[in-house]
């Protein structure tokens, strides 16, 4: 009976320290639950509105549950100004000496300095010297106009061009004109054009044709025989304008004799000649010749040279009745 009690007693023990055991384990675990679960919290918040004031020490305070917040004032500086330059001593002109920089130029507006101009005086035998001064187009092209002659020249280095032209009119006007369009025009008088008797005969490029003059029957080679090339003296001469040695040349080349100061009445001869070349054998040569008549009138004719094929190089082509023979009269 005792060992049954014990058992009992044993047995109650047990469940007395199980029930302990589990209540305790409830008490903590309730404890450890309410350490772990957020805490809700209301948290309130309120603005205080500025008082009326426009200074940047204006603030704005926050206050919450156990706490309270304030705005700081802060000071903001001035940003920094450059020094002002000093303009006692500017001078609103250059300063001697100082060198201003250089603006692009426009190729379409003139330069400074680069003006073209041309002028005219008159010159012996019923002729004009023609001056040109192109100081920014040294070694160019020039072509000059006057009464339906032209002939093209080349500036020297400096851009200047001095040519004697036996004229066509008593107001004589040249027209100049450079590879880039510019130019300028120059204009003379020449009183004693109606003395002289004139014919010109002017073409293109290379044709290598010669203007001959034999005066008063005079044969090839005599006294009489005047042409560009020939140191031969004569009453009349013959003149070249042009520069041959130049890309599509322009050249001229004009008689001209002093009918006013003839002692004999004749007959002047004159012939274009052309020597067969490689640059001109087998083809057509285009040229014009201009004649200056006795009462002032200029009356032109259109010419072309059927030159001989190139077996005939050397040869030279004799061409008599393209020019009319002048006819003059003894004073």
């Amino acid at each position: 009976m005792a060992q049954k009690s014990r058992k009992i007693l044993t047995a109650g023990g047990t469940v007395l320290c199980a029930a302990l055991i589990g209540f305790l384990m409830q008490q903590n675990a309730a404890r450890e639950a309410r350490q772990v679960a957020p805490r809700q919290t209301v948290i309130q918040q309120a603005v205080q509105q500025p008082e009326t004031a426009t200074a940047p020490q204006d603030h704005v305070a926050t206050r919450a549950v156990g706490l309270s917040l304030a705005a700081a004032s802060v000071e903001m500086s001035q940003p920094g100004r450059l020094p002002a330059p000093a303009l006692e001593h500017v001078s609103p002109f250059p300063v001697k000496g100082e060198v201003l920089p250089e603006t692009p130029l426009d190729p379409a507006e003139p330069q400074l300095g680069c003006a073209i101009l041309a002028t005219a005086e008159p010159a012996p035998m019923a002729s004009a010297m023609l001056s040109v001064s192109a100081p920014c187009h040294g070694n160019q092209r020039v072509t000059v106009h006057h009464s339906g002659l032209i002939f093209t020249e080349t500036t020297d280095d400096a851009g200047n061009l001095d040519v004697t032209v036996p004229v066509l009119s008593a107001d004589a006007v040249f027209v100049v004109a450079l590879q880039n369009g510019r130019g300028a025009v120059a204009t003379t008088r020449v009183e004693n054009l109606n003395q002289i008797a004139r014919v010109a005969v002017q073409w293109s490029g290379a044709a290598g044709l010669q203007l001959h003059a034999r005066e008063f029957g005079a044969s090839y080679g005599d006294r009489g025989h005047v042409w560009a090339d020939s140191a031969a003296k004569a009453l009349g001469q013959v003149v070249r304008l042009g520069e041959p040695d130049t890309l599509a040349p322009q050249i001229a080349e004009i008689y001209s004799f002093p009918a006013s100061d003839s002692t004999v009445s004749g007959t002047i001869a004159l012939s274009l000649e052309a020597e067969v070349t490689a640059t001109n054998c087998g083809r057509d040569i285009s040229a014009q010749s201009i004649e200056l008549r006795g009462d002032g009138t200029l009356g032109t004719h259109d010419l072309v040279l059927s030159v001989p094929d190139c077996s005939a190089a050397g040869d030279f082509l004799v061409l008599n009745n393209l020019i009319e023979d002048l006819k003059i009269a003894a004073k």
